[in-house]
């Protein structure tokens, strides 16, 4: 083990104390200027987001030859397309000829995209395949040096698509670290049918730094306070469901904040959700006991129950950083747009193969937190970039929750852990945004 930079016993790479962005950290604390200023943003979004591995999107959104959705990589436009032979295809969003984005609509089907300003084509793998009056350039042009800008590499790990901008990345597998283990999991509940993203996506808007969207994302202290008026209602209408196990002292109970190395965190609650059943403690829904007697009906309770209990919220938050989260059965992207803008996109997931049952009950839990808690975590989003934004003078932000405290551990998996509600999501996230600001700055510096 290695000592995080902001303080504690950790896993993971070790950090030079030389850096360009070492002045922002102090064992424990992090700077406000990471949420507040203008800079610091338009350095992240060249220097981190254009020097790790970024989520853009699940092989599943694009089923077919020359399907396609528009992403982003940090504020780059990107387009996340199949081609006509099946390949996927990561092509930089800007024309080559006066850098307007190319592709202007969030989904679609298309073997090539003209620019509306001057009409430049090109053909859905990057290549320029037109352009109107090309005599005017002279002999010495050519279509092939027009060709849109492609991302340096592109990988799929079951399905989902990693893209980074930079060569100086290491193969995804080791990127991912502890994070892929649990992504399996994650992948192979139950039945171990195929995860299916194709129902477009929710959006939050908020007026926070990215930064704060992804501080909650590993933030096991906060539920029972943020959110007391869903645990409230659902406790007053139906008892001991959901998320009560909550309403104690969290800190002496199973659940548990882990670091997997590269920046990825976890929050796992299955020890409370799936102590018995998770599917028994879901409150109740529309069409519940309908869609459930249908399944006892087709398959006998036994196997019913495997099968509802497989596809109930997985109870584990899984943080891949620097964008991609996964809550219960959903997927999310973080989508900084500026220091003080983020849009936050929930993509829900059906299994392939499943009855209908089955994916009809996962709709429907899918619709629960982000219609009742996301708005309570966007609201705490915006009073966290106000108070920061507003007051200068104290420069400060604490993350020493559990940093002294002296009851992590290394569990049975390998990875260290701390009690839910623990600060090490931020300080372990915050280590790998120090080292890959560090060594990008560095490299642009010599270039």
């Amino acid at each position: 083990m290695s000592l995080s930079i902001l303080g504690g016993a950790k896993t993971g790479a070790s950090v030079r104390e030389d850096g360009a962005y070492d002045r922002y950290f102090r064992p424990g604390f992090v700077h406000r200027d990471l949420y507040v200023s203008r800079d610091i943003f338009d350095q992240e979004m060249r220097h981190l987001f254009g020097s790790t591995w970024v989520y853009v999107g699940h092989e599943s959104e694009i089923p077919a030859p020359n399907d396609f959705v528009t992403r982003t990589i940090g504020r780059r436009p990107v387009i996340l397309a199949r081609d006509r032979e099946g390949a996927v295809q990561v092509v930089i969003n800007r024309c080559t000829h006066r850098g307007a984005v190319v592709c202007r609509q969030a989904r679609g089907n298309a073997d090539r995209f003209t620019c509306g300003y001057h009409a430049w084509t090109f053909a859905n793998d990057g290549r320029c395949v037109g352009v109107p009056l090309p005599h005017a350039y002279g002999a010495g042009f050519k279509l092939a040096d027009q060709n849109l800008r492609k991302a340096a590499k592109v990988e799929s790990y079951r399905g989902f698509v990693f893209a980074a901008i930079s060569d100086h990345v290491p193969p995804l597998i080791e990127h991912l670290a502890g994070a892929r283990a649990y992504l399996d999991q994650w992948l192979d509940r139950g039945d171990r049918l195929p995860v299916v993203v194709r129902n477009g996506d929710m959006q939050f808007k908020t007026h926070a730094n990215w930064k704060t969207v992804y501080d909650n994302a590993g933030d096991g202290y906060h539920p029972p306070f943020s959110h007391i008026s869903m645990l409230r209602v659902f406790a007053r209408r139906y008892g001991d469901v959901d998320m009560q196990y909550y309403s104690a002292n969290f800190d002496e109970s199973p659940l548990l904040s882990a670091d997997l190395g590269n920046g990825h965190t976890l929050l796992d609650q299955r020890p409370a959700m799936h102590a018995q059943s998770a599917w028994e403690r879901q409150h109740v829904m529309p069409g519940r006991e309908i869609l459930w007697d249908q399944l006892n009906a087709a398959h006998g309770p036994e196997r019913a129950l495997d099968m509802l209990d497989a596809s109930t919220g997985w109870g584990l938050n899984l943080n891949i950083f620097p964008n991609l989260l996964i809550i219960g059965n959903q997927i999310q992207i973080v989508e900084p747009l500026a220091h003080d803008l983020t849009v936050v996109h929930w993509f829900s997931t059906t299994l392939e193969g499943a009855p209908d049952e089955v994916n009809a009950i996962r709709m429907r839990m899918q619709e629960d937190f982000p219609s009742f808690g996301e708005v309570d975590d966007t609201a705490q989003f915006e009073a966290c970039q106000a108070g920061l934004d507003g007051v200068p003078e104290m420069e400060w932000v604490d993350v020493r929750r559990h940093l002294e405290s002296g009851v992590g551990r290394v569990g049975e998996d390998g990875v260290w852990q701390e009690p839910i509600s623990s600060d090490q999501h931020m300080r372990a996230y915050y280590g790998a945004w120090r080292r890959i600001m560090n060594a990008s700055a560095a490299r642009a510096a010599l270039s």
